[in-house]
């Protein structure tokens, strides 16, 4: 049972949002984001560089970019290709055997490649908690609250936030981050949600209210728990002057942070954290050396 051919339609926008009947907002410490089946099997099933799918992935883009330089968790859920008829369970019913084996269609976009420390879930049924670790992982991390983007959302989205209401997880639903196979449908889902199980909104709302990066998103705490992490030690044994490269933090590691911070929003380089090695030092150049991430474009 092949997926139908999704015609172009409007993208939902704010004005169109349903009436929310709780007043939930999203928290950098409490979040996390789910791309959610961002597969090249579901993703070619839209109109290509057109509406909804254009907008789709380039909201997707931004609340990623966003999260990871707030420090907020990426997960990425995908199925997978050449399942057996027990793996597929009554799913077979409905949608056939589903992805064809082989790399190529099980696989995120290129578009929006998950990133090195991005989970990756793999999903078995509608819901991203069914058989995951997606709800063990949020309590281990200490996250009540699910930022949820993909396709599609009267299927696998919308179940997902009704499944994590039922166990007190708070669901978002950014209506300009989903697709669906009708306009119809798409808004049937929000509606379905604002009344029952999530907070309905939009892609900037969402940035709005997660807060702004930038030196914000440094303390001297966080910089020592990144490079404590690093070098597997306590944190408190790390003084705040002492030369960090004497602790063994090498080359590989420095441009790990190089690489983490700047996607916070830093104007740092390599050499500027192997000269000046120490705590101290690298908090006053987070602190002075902030911008905005630079804008991502889709492809």
């Amino acid at each position: 049972m092949a997926l139908p051919a999704i015609a172009p339609y409007t993208m939902p926008g704010a004005a169109e949002l349903p009436q929310n009947k709780v007043s939930w907002t999203p928290d950098p410490k409490r979040a996390v984001l789910l791309i959610h089946d961002m597969q090249n099997h579901f993703v070619k099933a839209f109109t290509a560089g057109q509406s909804p799918v254009t907008e789709l992935v380039a909201n997707i883009q931004r609340l990623r970019q966003h999260c990871t330089a707030l420090d907020i968790p990426v997960v990425y859920s995908a199925q997978p290709g050449g399942q057996s008829i027990e793996q597929r369970g009554l799913l077979l019913d409905f949608w056939g055997m589903g992805i064809a084996a082989g790399p190529g269609p099980e696989q995120i976009i290129d578009a929006l490649k998950p990133a090195e420390g991005d989970v990756h879930l793999t999903k078995w049924r509608y819901s991203a908690f069914r058989r995951t670790g997606l709800m063990e992982m949020l309590k281990e991390k200490g996250r009540d609250q699910l930022i949820i983007t993909g396709i599609y959302a009267h299927i696998g989205c919308l179940q997902t936030a009704s499944d994590g209401f039922m166990s007190e997880i708070q669901p978002f639903l950014v209506a300009d981050a989903l697709g669906d196979f009708s306009r119809e449908q798409h808004l049937m889902a929000l509606n379905y949600a604002a009344k029952l199980c999530a907070v309905t909104t939009v892609t900037d709302r969402v940035i709005e209210m997660l807060g702004p990066v930038g030196a914000g998103a440094f303390t001297p705490q966080s910089v020592r728990e990144e490079v404590a992490e690093l070098l597997v030690q306590p944190p408190s044994e790390l003084a705040e002057d002492e030369n960090l490269l004497d602790r063994g933090l090498d080359s590989i590691r420095i441009m790990s942070l190089v690489e983490r911070w700047r996607r916070k929003g830093a104007e740092i380089t390599f050499v500027e954290l192997a000269e000046r090695p120490t705590l101290t030092d690298w908090y006053a150049l987070l602190s002075s050396g902030s911008r905005q991430p630079e804008s991502v474009t889709t492809r």
